[in-house]
């Protein structure tokens, strides 16, 4: 991975990775994450995706709404994280050379970490043909935005001595870190943390709540009792919204397998024994299929396995599973930090589409996309679906 992450929060262990997640969590207490809703979410929502898909309503056209949602969720990640708006969810969907390079180096990156041959992609790196050159130039590209974007910021903190919105960009750069390689690969890992998960959650809730119209008119119901302004404290408390965006993930989690290293020799719980240097991987795709887990009913999607009903009230009240249980946002030092700003803006784009849209798939009913697991999940061949506007 070090070709495209370099020593990015995702590629490294030990005091770099202690430093990068230290000075990353002030972008995420409840200020930055109300701020984050309530401007850049709404902003992205209002001013281009619903637009967006009011004219593919009226026109009655067919898009790929896997595509629209990593657009969505890219322009969100470059503007919070780096106060930048590539404006890639324009009514023309540009085709952004480096979107089109980043997609190609997750894709080609996941395929050498899962070889079973690992010595065919090195030795075409050696001499740089095949797949190892198409890698190489789409890093390349990835890379070289970055950089542009970390000499960009550098300028502006240089000729301001304070900026009006401090970005996770500007915080690395504050903090005296000129080393320019480091400070972009902190950008692409966060640009591949932003992007491809929730992008990714939100693809296959979509198209699950649409295989399941009672949870989707439930869902509905709780929409319409929140006003349409993106109060941060009701967007917080959509209880079974954010039920079924767990659920969703129990199916589809955006990270289906994830891979850690014994740093020295280790027994696990069940008497296996685990090498120093042994590659051990654990799998939430497989986990959140198992009825050892879930039940007899795991294979039921049942967003009310995260609720109990107050008796006396009659309200959902969300119970939380352990994070070993529902590794979907890791588990233990390295649990995501992004977690409650990941589900704030999936909650606001779902309330927001569902309000006033009918996302119908052009698939055959009870046809199942094929679930692709590159770093993170994609449904095959995109999301191909038709919107229709909902009668108030």
């Amino acid at each position: 991975m070090a070709d495209f992450l370099g020593d990015g929060i995702f590629n490294v262990d030990g005091e770099i990775w202690k430093y990068q997640r230290q000075v990353a969590s002030h972008e995420f207490n409840t200020k930055s994450l109300r701020k984050f809703v309530e401007t850049v979410v709404d902003a992205e929502l209002n001013e281009r995706l619903i637009p967006f898909l009011a004219v593919a309503a009226a026109e009655k056209k067919v898009v790929d709404f896997q595509d629209i949602l990593q657009r969505f969720a890219f322009d969100n990640i470059c503007k919070i994280a780096f106060g930048y708006d590539p404006a890639y969810l324009l009514p023309s969907l540009p085709q952004a050379k480096f979107a089109v390079a980043f997609e190609e180096a997750v894709k080609l990156s996941s395929e050498r970490f899962n070889a079973i041959f690992p010595f065919l992609w090195k030795i075409k790196r050696h001499f740089n043909f095949g797949t190892e050159k198409k890698f190489r130039i789409a890093a390349d590209e990835v890379r070289q935005f970055a950089k542009q974007l970390v000499k960009e910021k550098q300028r502006e903190l240089n000729e301001k001595s304070s900026l009006d919105s401090v970005d996770l960009l500007s915080r690395f750069l504050s903090d005296g870190h000129t080393d320019e390689d480091f400070v972009t690969d902190i950008v692409i890992s966060f640009i591949l943390a932003g992007r491809d998960t929730t992008s990714a959650a939100l693809t296959w809730f979509f198209w699950l709540i649409s295989e399941h119209p009672v949870v989707e008119s439930s869902i509905l119901n709780e929409i319409k009792s929140k006003s349409e302004s993106s109060v941060y404290n009701e967007v917080k408390e959509m209880i079974y919204t954010h039920a079924s965006l767990c659920e969703s993930m129990r199916f589809y989690p955006p990270v289906p397998i994830d891979t850690k290293t014994a740093t020295e020799d280790n027994v696990l719980p069940d008497g296996t024994f685990v090498k120093k240097g042994t590659r051990v991987s654990y799998h939430p795709y497989a986990m959140g299929r198992a009825d050892k887990l879930w039940g007899k009913d795991w294979d039921e999607f049942k967003p009310e396995r995260w609720l109990d009903k107050d008796e006396i009230t009659g309200n959902w009240n969300f119970v939380t599973k352990d994070m070993y249980t529902y590794p979907v946002f890791q588990a233990g030092p390295r649990i995501c930090l992004g977690k409650e700003m990941a589900f704030l803006q999936m909650k606001r784009v779902v309330a927001g589409v569902l309000r006033r849209f009918k996302v119908v798939p052009v698939t055959e009913k009870g046809v199942e996309p094929v679930f692709i697991s590159y770093l993170t999940a994609k449904m095959k061949g995109g999301f191909h679906v038709t919107i229709e506007e909902r009668d108030h």
